[in-house]
């Protein structure tokens, strides 16, 4: 049923480049630490950068719990799965790191997203994975679910807030600064853009 793949290329980059909808998982080294797992799906928000390596737009929310555990031990899992269409689900297993907004290649990277408008949704980190393990597996008992659009409520609460108010809003949240085991997230204040 299973595969493993030497790269992300033809079907299964079609494939992940195609779901509207993808899910993180990374845990901290502490083996009673807390494993996190997030959705991830604002359109344009992904991209494959080349065929070992893929990225995406981390943007505001009221935890850091993936930066963390990037920023301690760089392990992440991606998965897509499909919802229409023939089953099949992808797991990217890799190394992740957070590109804070102050870092020399934020402009280069941020150049992979064109279809998206990071400004109103509070963009804070690009998350980039170097592939390490790549499998497919048939995705069987995943049900058939239909993408209507996305929620335009990310964006309508972000977008009222500039690096300033964004920053206080991060201050403000218990889990940003620091994850819920208590490893450094975010630097905050946030840094200005390099773009």
């Amino acid at each position: 049923m299973g595969k493993t793949y030497e790269r992300i290329d033809g079907r299964l980059r079609t494939f992940i480049e195609a779901q509207p909808l993808f899910f993180t998982a990374t845990a901290p080294l502490a083996g009673d630490g807390t494993i996190n797992l997030s959705p991830k799906g604002i359109s344009g928000s992904f991209a494959v950068i080349d065929e070992h390596t893929v990225a995406y737009l981390d943007f505001a929310g009221s935890n850091a719990e993936t930066v963390a555990h990037l920023r301690e031990n760089g392990r992440i899992t991606l998965m897509w799965t499909a919802f229409q269409g023939p089953p099949n689900i992808v797991r990217v297993h890799g190394r992740g790191e957070p590109v804070f907004r102050d870092d020399p290649r934020w402009a280069e990277l941020l150049g992979h997203f064109p279809a998206v408008d990071p400004t109103p949704h509070g963009l804070r980190a690009i998350i980039v994975v170097t592939a390490e393990l790549v499998r497919d597996t048939c995705g069987y008992a995943v049900p058939f679910m239909s993408y209507d659009e996305d929620r335009d409520l990310h964006a309508k609460r972000f977008a009222r807030e500039d690096d300033a108010s964004l920053s206080e809003y991060f201050t403000k949240k218990e889990y940003i600064a620091q994850s819920i085991d208590g490893l450094p997230g975010l630097p905050l204040p946030l840094p200005p853009t390099t773009v």
